[in-house]
């Protein structure tokens, strides 16, 4: 069985370098992802995740279809599965499912509250949904971290409490949500290490091509905006082309810098785009 965190015992070369896409809402749009997988895979990613299919189903068909594409392209996929609006029967239908379509990695996650629906109360928090696939199921586990604190966390030093009891629970290995200041991140790891946390950990990098698109996101995740990174947005916010580039060569600046200070990996949020992808990985190709 190949898990993540055995992707990062055996990579020769570090850091290990990985792309998260999600499935599309639209039917139609589905049948094109082969092109974006084609080329992903033609970057050599050490692994892909795919996130929750939109509006979730027991059998998550749009992710688990993704996952397995991935997978006969010879690529390790981590599919995404959130826990909160699902029973552990579902939860564990959804495992049943995973694994008989040859995933074997999984990003645990609590997931969002569905306002049309009253939560199962199976699963509180991430960490249940950690150790439940850890009791029934050999799946590499894989959980989130969040370099500022969770937006519901208390402070970061609680958030990080909190994820050590993630790592306990099962989970061994780490993806970071989305950050724009490097020292920020280094912080993090710096307490998730005195905390006793001593999975790998990814960095999440996601490159900046639509102000409108990053602001939702941020507002979402809590992430804060460097000035250097705000001077960005407010200089190119109308000039599409020029935004691209100037995200593009934040993100890279970023990476390097994170490359040259020694982590373990680094997982791009592609929204999807291959030019992104891309664009990022032949600017750093020779880093890894």
């Amino acid at each position: 069985m190949s898990t993540i965190a055995s992707i990062f015992e055996n990579k020769t070369r570090k850091p290990v370098i990985s792309f998260e896409i999600f499935p599309p809402k639209r039917d139609e749009l589905l049948k094109n992802i082969d092109a974006t997988l084609a080329v992903l895979a033609s970057m050599h990613p050490d692994f892909v995740s795919v996130t929750f299919g939109a509006g979730g189903s027991v059998t998550n068909s749009a992710t688990v279809e993704i996952a397995s594409k991935i997978k006969k392209l010879g690529i390790e996929s981590v599919a995404h599965l959130t826990c909160l609006n699902y029973s552990k029967a579902e939860i564990l239908t959804m495992i049943r499912n995973l694994e008989a379509s040859g995933i074997e990695n999984i990003l645990a996650l609590r997931g969002d509250s569905n306002p049309n629906a009253e939560p199962k109360n199976d699963f509180v928090h991430a960490r249940d949904l950690i150790a439940f696939v850890r009791e029934n199921s050999s799946l590499g586990i894989s959980a989130a971290c969040y370099p500022e604190g969770h937006p519901e966390a208390e402070s970061l030093d609680a958030d990080i409490r909190h994820l050590k009891e993630k790592v306990d629970a099962g989970a061994t290995h780490l993806i970071s949500q989305l950050f724009f200041d490097n020292d920020i991140f280094y912080r993090f790891m710096d307490k998730a290490g005195k905390a006793g946390i001593n999975v790998p950990v990814d960095a999440g990098i996601m490159p900046v091509v639509n102000k409108a698109q990053i602001e939702r996101m941020i507002s979402l995740c809590g992430a804060s905006l460097p000035e250097k990174f705000r001077k960005i947005l407010d200089r190119y916010e109308n000039d599409r082309e020029a935004l691209f580039d100037a995200g593009m060569a934040y993100a890279v600046s970023q990476i390097i810098d994170l490359i040259a200070s020694g982590v373990e990996g680094i997982h791009i949020y592609t929204m999807n785009n291959p030019k992104i992808a891309d664009r990022l990985t032949s600017a750093i190709k020779n880093l890894f």
